[in-house]
């Protein structure tokens, strides 16, 4: 259900930008409106992890007249890519909603969605209230199996919808690791000296390390933020709109698409890998790369020679991380990091 797309919208004034509670009563009566009168009340919150003036709230949605009504998320603004990628996977209408085609979806299905409202440029969203948890933080194997399988779905789905037509910008490399020197020379980081020595390896490997990565094939829409607190279960009850049969375990959702972006079909299990950098136990085992590589070919997919771009960009990563201390300064990680550039720097032909 399209909301009011019309163009030439005003940009959202600046005291509903930054309020919360200011932009969802100002638009309320809007996006009733461009529910067609099926979204009832919303009551809206403004959740610690939001940033800005984005809100939140919890409503309900009726599919058809007379019918009973489902509950549902509704969020603003939302950003171009989250509405673009939200909306294109997630589309259902009333006959689709509890097709056990729409159950299996990877990620939230969506009642309604629009990039304006009452005027303004605003992205917004209905989408279902998925009841089920996040994935915990200390997955088990079979969780972390679960996790890397919906991202093979999502890479599955997203690819398909639009074409790639560019290679997504790289990070300033040089700059980045330079700026980890400065961070060691400053001795905010522990074993300094043995950090310095191995980034200036690194500084003379980064023309051989970036081309290895540049190299790689960009053909999959990746997920951009792979991690437990971005899967939740959908809850599959017996009879109602959410019938679907799937039993003990019902499906995760892939959540928060913000950062969907074109790249490597690896790029989103390299990322979960790095989450688990220093505790690696937590991982019991299992390599998502490799994992993911191994359901992709039986899936019947295409699974290139990954090896050498996959190492060059672990080692990239682990020589930022003193430049980036103040989000990625636990020992054990930066312990990892180092360990992971002496291994494999050898390994990334020169």
């Amino acid at each position: 259900m399209p909301g009011d797309d019309a163009p030439h919208h005003q940009p959202l004034p600046r005291h509903l930008a930054s309020d919360a509670h200011a932009l969802a009563e100002a638009l309320s009566p809007a996006l009733h409106e461009a529910c067609q009168g099926r979204l009832s009340g919303v009551e809206w919150f403004h959740a610690t992890w939001q940033r800005g003036g984005a809100c939140t709230g919890f409503s309900t949605f009726r599919l058809r007249d007379h019918a009973p009504p489902i509950e549902v998320m509704v969020k603003m603004p939302v950003g171009p890519i989250e509405l673009r990628w939200t909306s294109a996977l997630g589309v259902c209408d009333a006959g689709s909603f509890g097709h056990p085609a729409s159950l299996a979806r990877v990620t939230p299905r969506v009642l309604a969605s629009g990039a304006s409202l009452g005027g303004y440029d605003i992205g917004w969203l209905v989408v279902e209230k998925l009841a089920g948890p996040h994935m915990p933080k200390h997955m088990d194997a079979g969780e972390i199996t679960e996790l890397i399988a919906a991202t093979l779905e999502f890479h599955a789905s997203a690819t398909p919808i639009e074409a790639i037509k560019a290679k997504p910008a790289s990070p300033h490399w040089e700059q980045l690791v330079e700026r980890s020197r400065e961070t060691c020379k400053n001795h905010v980081v522990a074993g300094e000296q043995h950090w310095n020595d191995m980034l200036k390896k690194v500084q003379r490997a980064l023309p051989a390390l970036k081309g290895a990565w540049e190299r790689r094939p960009i053909t999959t829409w990746c997920h951009g933020d792979l991690h437990p607190g971005n899967a939740m279960r959908r809850i599959v009850t017996a009879g109602g709109v959410d019938s679907g049969g799937f039993g003990a375990k019902s499906p995760l959702v892939l959540i928060d698409l913000a950062l969907v972006h074109p790249g490597h079909w690896m790029e989103d299990a390299l990322y979960l890998e790095r989450q688990y950098w220093g505790n690696a136990e937590l991982l019991h085992g299992i390599k998502p790369v490799s994992l993911l590589a191994k359901l992709r070919r039986e899936r019947g997919l295409h699974v290139d020679d990954y090896a050498t771009a996959a190492n060059a960009r672990r080692v990239l990563m682990a020589a930022c991380a003193p430049a980036m201390i103040e989000r990625e300064g636990n020992p054990k990680y930066l312990s990892t990091a180092i360990e992971l550039i002496e291994r494999l720097l050898p390994q990334v032909p020169h």
